[in-house]
């Protein structure tokens, strides 16, 4: 099978799963799995921006030891910032590049390479999507434009999830008032 076929049936898998499930974690956990394994890398991870913007929080995993996970906070403005900005960031050398905030970890986790797309919704971005190689891969630009066209199906699967669950919650408080008034109406 071709590259392309692959990429274009692996977008596929992930488009079903995203339009089956209103379940974002497991929406970004199929993401993470079935990157690493088409790509042929070590891992993948989802971060999302925290409320205030400062730093990303682990979403999603795949492939990486808990020591890395834990390595510390990663702050929003040091770590691959252009993702930030909703560019692609490659880096080759994850050890030494000045945009890897954990080098050293990054060293020790054996990892050679980051590629960082930014998830986008609406225009707006709310986190990365990181694939981590342990060793040097040259991301060709189909590669990049498989890896941006998943990053955008997780920000809609994202979005739809949080319409969701606001949708739920306004639905609820709708009816608790109308049992609490009905409530009161037979007491009267």
């Amino acid at each position: 099978m071709t590259k392309e076929k692959t990429y274009f049936e692996t977008f596929r898998e992930m488009v079903q799963v995203v339009s089956g499930s209103l379940d974002v974690q497991s929406v970004l956990q199929a993401m993470v799995h079935t990157i690493p394994r088409v790509l042929g890398v070590k891992a993948c991870a989802v971060r999302l921006l925290d409320p205030k913007g400062r730093t990303l929080e682990l979403a999603a995993s795949y492939g990486l030891s808990d020591a890395y996970i834990h390595k510390g906070p990663v702050d929003a403005d040091q770590s691959l910032a252009d993702s930030l900005q909703g560019r692609t960031v490659i880096i080759t050398d994850a050890g030494t590049d000045p945009r890897a905030q954990y080098g050293d970890a990054a060293r020790r986790e054996g990892i050679v390479g980051i590629c960082s797309v930014p998830l986008k919704v609406k225009g707006r971005v709310i986190g990365v999507l990181r694939i981590y190689t342990d060793a040097p891969k040259d991301f060709q630009e189909e590669d990049v434009a498989f890896v941006e066209a998943l990053g955008e199906l997780g920000g809609i699967a994202i979005e739809n999830a949080r319409m969701y669950e606001r949708l739920k919650k306004d639905y609820e408080e709708v009816m608790s008032d109308v049992f609490r008034f009905v409530g009161y109406r037979r007491s009267l």
